[in-house]
């Protein structure tokens, strides 16, 4: 077992430095070493692959990653962390940033610690209150990643994963299906972590792809915000605003619904990311 995953050892660690969890930044340290091995499993990492890795808590994953992959970056924004992770975990393949990651300049950060280009991977148990923003932010990073092996609260994973007509499907679903392939790769109970938090966890593994729709990203994607943004209103009437923000007329809207026959009493949870995709180049050529 690795000493990262030692229960006793990261009780004694943290008694030793006097650091005690701090609730804003959702930190839940994972002293299970089966649940480590099986990420990095997952991750298949190559020797001239990097990693990037948001939150690393006290290197449960970072020492792993290192040991794989051609150098890891390892982005924490708690100071007190930042400073252990630096005695035990920091060395030639493992760099430590003290930041924000969902400010930073990913591409910039990885340059600075050498990154030239090689094939990238996202392996990180991300903190929880800002899972959303982050795996938007890497999905739309235009970095090359290969694969993204999260773990996130389950039902962030179940919204990651939806599928049109779900409840649960959303802005966040379509960006996964835009973007990659993705599958549930492993449940976590709250029991593995130190403290245990409320919720249960998940592992998800995005395969990056190439997209398959060719309505331009940026007003795809506002158009599936729109949709969304009132997920209780018809489309019809969830899309008001973005048609003002455009310059088009409802008439337009109808138009548009009409062409790809489409109901227009629908809601967005009712679509397909190719509906909206035929919907939004229908309505930029009004634009």
């Amino acid at each position: 077992m690795s000493h990262t995953t030692n229960p006793s050892y990261v009780t004694r660690l943290m008694k030793e430095r006097g650091f005690s969890t701090k609730k804003r930044f959702g930190q839940n340290f994972l002293i299970d070493q089966n649940i480590v091995e099986r990420i990095i499993s997952c991750a298949n990492l190559q020797a001239h692959e990097w990693a990037l890795e948001i939150g690393p808590g006290l290197g449960a994953l970072t020492v792993h990653l290192a040991r794989q992959a051609a150098h890891v970056l390892a982005m924490e924004i708690d100071t007190s962390l930042v400073a252990i992770l630096k005695d035990t975990v920091a060395g030639p393949k493992a760099t430590i940033w003290e930041g924000d990651a969902l400010g930073a300049n990913w591409g910039e950060l990885l340059q600075e610690a050498g990154w030239q280009g090689q094939p990238l991977k996202l392996v990180a148990n991300l903190p929880y209150y800002l899972t959303t923003p982050l795996v938007m932010k890497a999905l739309e990073s235009d970095l090359p990643f290969t694969s993204m092996v999260v773990m996130v609260q389950k039902e962030v994973a179940t919204r990651m994963l939806a599928s049109p007509g779900s409840k649960d499907v959303g802005v966040l679903s379509f960006a996964v299906q835009y973007y990659a392939t993705g599958r549930l790769a492993l449940n976590v109970p709250r029991t593995v972590f130190l403290p245990a938090p409320a919720v249960d966890s998940a592992v998800v593994e995005l395969t990056l792809r190439p997209p398959t729709i060719d309505a331009p990203r940026d007003a795809l994607f506002a158009v599936i915000r729109a949709g969304f943004g009132q997920r209780r209103k018809t489309l019809r009437n969830s899309l008001k605003p973005l048609l003002e923000e455009w310059g088009l007329e409802p008439e337009d809207l109808d138009q548009a619904f009409q062409k790809i026959d489409l109901d227009p009493q629908t809601r967005a949870e009712r679509l397909s990311l190719e509906d909206f995709s035929a919907l939004t180049k229908e309505l930029l050529k009004g634009v």
